[in-house]
């Protein structure tokens, strides 16, 4: 289901994401889901969060545009 627009669509804002922050894109045939690692993201300083999150929602918004279900997830962390 992930597509050439839709991939098109992500490089397109890689310039949004702060220094050491990075999305991965899991391609689970009916949906996608959008992962941002969970200790790349607490190493960030407030403002870098703030961007990374700005960065998270333009992902959703361009790949949902392009006709994509999307899931924001993280990875890592502690589990509980």
């Amino acid at each position: 289901m992930y597509t050439t627009e839709m991939a098109r669509a992500f490089k397109s804002l890689s310039h949004y994401a702060p220094k050491g922050f990075s999305l991965k894109i899991v391609d689970n045939e009916h949906f996608i889901s959008v992962k941002a690692d969970e200790k790349q993201f607490n190493r960030l300083h407030d403002f870098e969060k703030r961007r990374a999150v700005e960065y998270m929602v333009l992902v959703k918004k361009a790949l949902e545009a392009n006709g994509a279900i999307v899931l924001l997830t993280r990875e890592g962390g502690a589990s509980v």
